[in-house]
């Protein structure tokens, strides 16, 4: 009788084993970090957080806008340093963000334009190298994605071309009293 009860015990710990056990090794992706939008969020590049990080650039990428939102839940105003492509052509910024508060560049709903950085080499499709820094800390380099304005969310964002060589003004002809007779 003993052994039928221990039996059953068995086959019962080795059915729940079989059918969870999966769970006791895999890892549960509930719990794996990820950007869940266009953008890219930035781990530890200082006391500043930097979330959906993410370029608008032009057809040729040498003009893009850089869109993010910039957390500061420190007491003090923090600087954000940007240091965008490698080596002696890599262009640098930086943005301010008061003590307390989340500024959203790119965000034209309330007048906060993105950050625009002219001189890169950032073909709409790929990635781009960005070191981010913020306070004492050392920083983070981050693959940032490049983006179009193909997408109509997006359009808004997108660097406007600058004309190459602006034309003369028309200049408008001034009526000529004629003589009265």
């Amino acid at each position: 009788m003993k052994s039928r009860l221990f039996a059953s015990l068995a086959v019962g710990a080795a059915v729940v084993l079989g059918t969870t056990g999966c769970n006791l090794v895999a890892p549960q992706a509930t719990t794996i970090d990820y950007s869940a939008s266009d953008g890219v969020n930035v781990p530890e590049s200082g006391p500043l957080q930097v979330r959906n990080a993410l370029i608008v650039a032009d057809e040729e990428g040498t003009v893009g806008n850089f869109v993010a939102a910039i957390v500061n839940d420190t007491t003090k105003s923090q600087m954000l340093r940007l240091e965008v492509g490698e080596g002696s052509s890599a262009v640098r910024a930086s943005v301010n963000v008061a003590a307390g508060r989340t500024l959203s560049l790119g965000d034209l709903a309330n007048d906060v334009a993105p950050l625009q950085l002219d001189g890169i080499d950032a073909v709409p499709g790929s990635t781009i190298p960005i070191f981010f820094q913020s306070g004492d800390a050392e920083g983070a380099l981050i693959q940032v994605p490049v983006l179009d304005g193909a997408l109509e969310y997006l359009r808004p964002l997108a660097p406007t071309p600058t004309p190459t060589g602006l034309l003369a003004p028309v200049a408008t002809p001034t009526p000529t009293p004629t003589p009265s007779s």
